[in-house]
């Protein structure tokens, strides 16, 4: 049987921590960044766990991660 496709564009964007759970970096942070608050930019640090439907749909794009 033939290996499965990953879709780049998924795996470049999600990562699975060590429980599991798909993952992904807070959007906003990019630029335009002197506008934002202080605290805004702290709120955006760090990545945060994919909600429960998603999930599903990014383990069937990254087959392998």
């Amino acid at each position: 049987m033939p290996k499965m496709k990953t879709n780049k564009s998924a795996a470049k964007r999600f990562r699975r921590n060590g429980g599991g759970a798909v993952t992904h970096a807070r959007a906003n942070r990019r630029h335009l960044l002197t506008k934002k608050a202080p605290k805004r930019m702290r709120q955006l640090r760090g990545s945060s766990a994919v909600r429960g439907g998603d999930a599903g749909r990014v383990s069937r794009m990254t087959p392998y991660m």
